[in-house]
């Protein structure tokens, strides 16, 4: 907490008196160390309630920082950047944070093994879900009718999936073993519960402040570097806004809890896609000087068709080793490459 203070503090002394680009990553980096602090309070919090419930918390303040940037660029116009973000989010958490959990779990434990059936099920979910977002792009690309329509089927898309999402809290509610913690003997260093309160409410709001300075200096930090605005969202955000996410699936990995490892990547991205990404497109006809639309670039497309395929694959057989990780990591390497020219 005190680190995240202090980084917090830094970057907002750096965001008038240095240049854009100390500043940009003076705000990164306490954008970062805020959604740890966040990621905190919530498991706190959550040794507090159902195993199922704590899922749900964890899923959803997890992704506190992304949303947060996402609406700050949204009101700046920034389209691009959170079309980049949501996607580079999603993939990721299905390919880099899996890839990373996969290479260090195997290089750790030899070959783990999970039970297959629930995060099969989180996959055919995803699968479903990149579906709906893509559809927008095709009657785009393809000059049907719906292409003059693309702000209504956007909407109508968002909607969709936020109803999916509503009927998969009953089962994540449930606290299956392969989607949610499992009750251990394992306790925490029990903070008060008034004190997990305050910590996640000041993260909130510390985590208002520091994406309001970290997307003021994206622009002319990113012109400065000679950074295209598209690999600014598809990398940089999506990283730094879901810290939480990878600093756990793979921590998880190396404890040789592959199933909750696997539970906690891939529910990730699922509510990403289902909640988040709805959420923001209904959000951008309000603070956004024109509605934030689903068409997205061949090239995003492409990559959230390998978030959705891979890590279904990947779970299939019930097992990974350490080599499926380095490919997966390769391969996120390569994706990533491709746009860092825009």
């Amino acid at each position: 907490m005190a680190l995240a203070l202090g980084a917090t503090v830094v970057a907002g002394l750096l965001r008038t008196g240095a240049g854009p680009v100390v500043a940009f990553l003076a705000a990164a980096a306490a954008l970062s160390l805020m959604a740890v602090v966040v990621g905190h309070a919530t498991d706190q919090l959550g040794s507090r309630m159902s195993p199922g419930a704590t899922g749900v918390l964890q899923s959803a303040l997890g992704n506190l920082p992304e949303l947060m940037v996402c609406i700050f660029s949204l009101r700046a116009g920034l389209m691009d950047v959170v079309k980049g973000a949501l996607v580079g989010s999603i993939l990721a958490n299905s390919v880099l944070v899996l890839g990373l959990a996969v290479l260090f779990g195997g290089l750790k434990h030899g070959t783990q093994r999970f039970h297959s059936g629930p995060p099969r099920m989180i996959a055919i979910l995803m699968l479903l879900a990149c579906t709906a977002l893509v559809m927008p792009t095709l009657a785009f690309e393809l000059h049907t009718p719906a292409a003059a329509h693309e702000s209504s089927l956007s909407l109508v898309c968002s909607v969709v999936l936020l109803l999916v999402f509503l009927a998969s809290l009953s089962f994540f509610l449930k606290g299956n073993p392969a989607v949610t913690p499992e009750e251990s003997g394992e306790k925490h260093a029990g903070w008060p519960l008034w004190l997990a309160l305050v910590i996640l409410a000041l993260s909130g709001v510390g985590a208002a402040f520091v994406s309001e300075w970290f997307v003021a200096a994206l622009e002319p930090a990113t012109k400065s570097m000679g950074i295209s605005e598209a690999f600014t969202g598809f990398v940089i955000v999506a990283i730094a806004g879901n810290a939480i996410e990878n600093l756990v699936g793979i921590q998880l990995a190396m404890k040789n809890k592959p199933d909750y490892a696997m539970s906690v990547i891939l529910n990730s991205s699922l509510q990403i896609a289902l909640a988040l990404v709805p959420v923001l497109v209904m959000a951008s006809f309000f603070v956004g000087p024109a509605p934030m639309t689903l068409v997205l670039s061949p090239l995003l497309v492409t990559a959230l068709i390998f978030a959705a395929l891979i890590p279904a694959l990947i779970v299939f057989d019930g097992e990974t080793i350490w080599l499926e990780g380095a490919a997966l990591v390769g391969l996120y390497v390569l994706i990533a490459a491709a746009f860092w020219w825009g």
